[in-house]
């Protein structure tokens, strides 16, 4: 006669899973911000910058992050967007589209600009010297988050969120690892007689 052992199954309800669906989901979405907002832009030696005003809209609104990648001057068309320098040397910057070129008598190139918004272009034309980059992409709504973390408070955020994280995935492998060890082994045929 065989001796059949009773195998208590345990079942994960619907609750269990959809929790586990929105950390993983939460998870996801934390990663990707993080590598839009700091990892590929540092990555490719790019910059993120915050639109603050309404001047493009309405493909980049205020509170839009873009990363703008540093370009030749010799490769800015009319119709890039580019972020430059108000003043040369000074942290201030506008992103806004290129809208013509023009040579100046001295055979330097300028650049004429204009907001997407805005009936008219910029009143200063702007010098090479002074563009930071063309805009590579844009992510909606992280520039507020951007605007608000800088410096320290940016990289108190990545520690805090790195950490919890690992905390998180620390969990879920010690959880996962207990699971094993309290399932019941199947007894073989030859245990049985």
């Amino acid at each position: 006669m065989s001796n059949t052992s009773k195998v208590k199954i345990r079942s994960t309800g619907p609750l269990r899973w959809f929790g586990q669906l929105v950390a993983w989901l939460v998870i996801i979405g934390v990663v990707a911000v993080i590598a839009a907002a700091v990892v590929v832009p540092r990555i490719a030696g790019a910059t993120p910058y915050s639109i603050l005003t309404g001047s493009m809209q309405p493909k980049y609104p205020p509170g839009t992050l873009v990363v703008v990648k540093p370009i030749d001057t010799e490769d800015i068309a009319i119709g890039k967007v580019v972020t430059y320098q108000l003043k040369s040397g000074k942290p201030t910057v506008v992103t806004h589209r290129v809208v013509g070129m023009i040579q100046s008598p001295d055979g330097t190139l300028r650049f004429r600009t204009q907001g997407d918004a805005n009936d008219a272009p910029d009143r200063e034309l702007v010098r090479p010297v002074q563009v930071k980059g063309a805009l590579w992409y844009d992510v909606p709504y992280l520039g507020y988050v951007n605007k608000y973390i800088t410096g320290k408070e940016r990289r108190l955020t990545m520690v805090v969120v790195v950490s919890g994280l690992l905390l998180y995935a620390a969990y879920m492998f010690t959880g996962s690892l207990r699971d094993r060890l309290r399932k019941p082994r199947k007894h073989s045929s030859a245990d049985a007689s």
